[in-house]
């Protein structure tokens, strides 16, 4: 039996409780599978449609060690899940998708953008800003702009 295969009866991770995460939820049940949601709230949208929902931050050890018994693969719900608590899982033997690199490289917009770049892909004009004098030292085609944060901004957010 190939082990990478996850049969339907089988229990899945998830990170965060969203919207988007009782989504997956709901459209996990209809294929036959389960959902575990780990998520720092008691109620979630994910977790009232969940299996189970396990109420821990989400880098927290023992919320992490509940989660990797009870599912083989685990997701995100959202980019902000710490790629240290992906990489833990991977570590204790669970499938992660999106894995921890990933998803790393996806919570720093500065980190993304040059690894859009270097892979070829064309990207929005932007610029790197840290302080003041960087903002000073802007080209003029960049402007009018927006300027958000590198991290943890999310929708529209930061």
């Amino acid at each position: 039996m190939d082990h990478d295969v996850l049969l339907p009866g089988e229990t899945l991770g998830l990170m965060g409780g969203g919207q988007l995460g009782r989504m997956f939820a709901q459209a996990a049940a209809t294929m036959g599978y389960h959902v575990a949601v780990l998520e720092p709230g008691a109620t979630s949208p994910a977790g009232e449609v969940a299996l189970r929902q396990i109420a821990a931050r989400y880098d927290d050890a023992e919320g992490l060690r509940t989660l990797a018994q009870t599912v083989r693969a685990v997701t995100t719900e959202f980019e902000n899940v710490p790629a240290a608590s992906l990489r833990a899982l991977a570590d204790a033997g669970l499938r992660t998708t999106p894995s921890a690199d990933a998803v790393a490289a996806t919570q720093n917009r500065n980190v993304e953008k040059a690894f859009i770049e270097r892979a070829g892909v064309p990207v929005a004009p932007h610029a790197r800003v840290a302080s003041e004098a960087d903002v000073a030292a802007l080209p003029a085609e960049l402007f009018p702009g927006i300027l958000k944060t590198a991290s943890l901004g999310y929708d529209g957010k930061g």
